[in-house]
């Protein structure tokens, strides 16, 4: 790892002539944009420049080049694995400021915003034209942090992540070079995709300053339904048989018996402490009917209850809110604790076995762990709620953790479904992608950040 870096006088004073009082050196402003949401410990810049347009983040970055000084983008803070951490020092970006919503075509249905407009935000004021942005992982996250990690969430399963709703963006590189990528065309064959090589890059090879977003109608009919279930093994079976059968189901939320009383008291809810599934149907009205019916079915075949259902939209934004709110939920559970929130997606057929396993293994470690997954895409996530002070249970996390990814690239899955690499998984990257794989990916950070400059310490092991 690269030594910190002191910002010099003469490369302070030249980033105050651009953004004047935007250049906070204050230690507590440094300190929150030195760290996510997760247990990984804060590493803050030198100095905080809150940015208004693509053409500050171009002139702070040809400062940063000239003077070789690391850069570290910032949106909401909400990421997992540590990608905000200012490893080697420097300077960090913050587009939070950069929160306009430049266009919105009905017709065609996409829409275009600055990076630090949130996913709220932009559902906020779609809502009164019968529009939405379906993407919605956990945390109010900004539109610009949510495609640097391909970010997804609740609606995956069907909608896609973000790497299917994004049409183009507009990047600032490590020089200080601004590039468009991408357009409004639904499909394009012209030349290599920069666009999906952006999104997911963490930070590490450009800096996105805009999006251009599909957008969806909003459905004629949406109704949501809860089902608890008598074990984990009869639910999780229950979503691979709905996914195999191909009922469109928009939204399928499983919540394990730790979970589910998580949000109950977090939440001010009621369902019973068993494993639990969050339904959510999207179309016409006989659609909707026809497919809780089909699901229905499939779950009393395994032991499913009824369905509590939520209908009117006050109590399906209840649902959902606890539903969103469960890593919060979660860390509540042990006072003084924080979460170690971790993620693998793998193919729908080894669902079961592989959270089966799991939850086996922080049993026997005698950790609190609730497991929580978008299932129907077979993305699942677990939250150990962990005393950072206390260095065994921090190896039984770490061991836990290890077996999980372990598992999940043994199955054909991934380390990570929707939280990223940052610096908290990029032991792992070789393993599931091969030396030669990597190595591309080197070499491609090696031609657009020669210096090493972006982000670094985030994505590429180390040689």
């Amino acid at each position: 790892m690269r030594n910190k870096v002191r910002l010099s006088d003469s490369l302070k004073a030249a980033l105050v002539e651009i953004l004047g009082d935007r250049l906070n050196l204050s230690a507590a402003i440094c300190e929150r944009h030195g760290k996510g949401e997760s247990h990984h410990p804060a590493m803050p810049p030198e100095a905080v420049a809150f940015v208004h347009s693509t053409e500050e983040v171009s002139a702070v970055m040809k400062l940063c080049y000239e003077h070789d000084c690391p850069v570290v983008p910032f949106g909401a803070g909400t990421s997992l694995e540590g990608h905000v951490a200012a490893v080697a020092g420097g300077v960090c970006i913050d587009l939070s400021e950069m929160a306009n919503i430049l266009d919105v075509s009905d017709g065609d249905l996409d829409c275009r915003v600055q990076a630090g407009v949130t996913r709220k935000q932009i559902n906020h004021h779609l809502r009164d034209k019968g529009l939405f942005f379906p993407i919605d992982p956990g945390a109010d996250a900004s539109l610009g942090g949510m495609a640097a990690t391909r970010a997804s969430g609740t609606n995956a399963v069907r909608y896609g992540t973000m790497r299917d709703n994004v049409l183009g963006l507009t990047v600032v590189l490590p020089d200080g070079e601004v590039i468009k990528t991408g357009g409004r065309a639904r499909k394009s064959s012209a030349g290599y995709d920069l666009t999906r090589l952006m999104v997911g890059s963490e930070g590490t090879l450009g800096i996105i300053t805009e999006l251009q977003l599909r957008l969806y109608g909003i459905p004629e009919a949406i109704s949501s339904a809860v089902c608890s279930f008598p074990n984990l093994e009869a639910a999780v079976d229950a979503v691979m048989l709905i996914v195999q059968v191909g009922v469109p189901v928009a939204r399928i939320e499983l919540l394990d018996e730790v979970q589910m009383d998580a949000v109950n008291r977090y939440s001010k809810l009621s369902y019973p402490v068993t494993p639990t599934l969050f339904f959510e149907f999207h179309g016409t009205e006989t659609g909707v009917v026809e497919q809780a019916e089909q699901v229905g079915e499939i779950v009393n075949d395994y032991g499913g209850g009824d369905f509590q259902w939520a209908s009117e939209q006050e109590d399906r934004n209840r649902l959902w809110q606890a539903r969103h709110d469960a890593y919060y939920a979660g860390i509540n559970l042990r006072s003084g604790c924080e979460g170690w929130p971790t993620d693998v997606c793998v193919p729908v057929s080894k669902l079961s076995e592989c959270i089966l396993k799991t939850r086996e293994l922080i049993d026997k470690e005698g950790l609190v762990a609730p497991i929580i997954g978008h299932v129907g895409d077979g993305n699942f996530h677990v939250l150990f709620i962990v005393d950072p002070a206390n260095t065994d249970e921090m190896e039984k996390a770490g061991r836990v953790n290890q077996a999980m990814v372990d598992m999940a690239i043994s199955y054909g899955g991934t380390c990570t479904g929707e939280h990223g690499i940052g610096m908290g998984k990029k032991k792992y990257l070789v393993k599931e992608h091969g030396d030669n794989a990597v190595s591309v990916m080197r070499r491609i950070k090696q031609a657009l950040d020669p210096k090493g400059l972006l982000n670094p310490g985030k994505i590429i092991p180390e040689v």
